[in-house]
């Protein structure tokens, strides 16, 4: 039977400023002796899928030093503490990262970015009607391009290698998916 498994112990390894290393000792149901398994503790992501009144949608381009290679995204970002929910985070980071502000915030669901190790969900909004309505307020570690795409480009931008980040191209699925009709939020 499927199902929860008993933690015996829980231990943190390793506390950073957007991760905590825990390991538990946890008794699977089938199994005869316990196994340790190692989780990264993080908060909550936000992803925006950000449309124009002209129906382009708003990427941008950025550095990323994990893969060391620049790339094409949705806005995004974390859900701070400060947020009051992931809609809020979800707004902050549209603005913060293209100047652009929504009409309107509408919840598409959210992706589980590897429930093997991971302890966190990636929510997903579509920002409909999006005006430009100022700067972008970028800290000091973000270097953001906004980039314009019509929705027809995205298909051959993914299969050239061009959009890459596996929490965007989850996003970008359920969009299409409502786009098509063949999926509500889940919320």
């Amino acid at each position: 039977m499927l199902g929860p498994w008993k933690c015996l112990h829980r231990e943190v390894l390793a506390d950073y400023k957007v991760f905590r290393i825990w390991r538990e000792q946890v008794q699977p149901p089938r199994a005869t002796k316990p196994y340790d398994f190692y989780l990264l503790e993080a908060i909550d992501w936000v992803n925006v899928i950000p449309v124009t009144p002209e129906g382009q949608i708003v990427f941008v381009r950025q550095y990323r030093y994990g893969t060391k290679e620049v790339s094409l995204e949705i806005p995004g970002g974390a859900v701070d503490p400060e947020d009051p929910s992931p809609l809020e985070a979800a707004r902050r980071e549209l603005r913060e990262e293209t100047g652009y502000a929504p009409e309107h915030l509408r919840y598409l669901g959210a992706v589980a970015p590897n429930p093997a190790i991971l302890t966190n969900r990636c929510h997903v909004f579509l920002a409909e009607n999006v005006r430009l309505v100022g700067a972008q307020q970028l800290d000091g570690a973000e270097e953001i391009e906004v980039v314009l795409l019509e929705v027809g480009e995205i298909p051959e931008r993914i299969m050239r290698g061009e959009i890459t980040h596996a929490l965007v191209l989850a996003a970008l699925y359920l969009y299409m998916l409502g786009q098509q009709g063949l999926a509500q939020p889940s919320r």
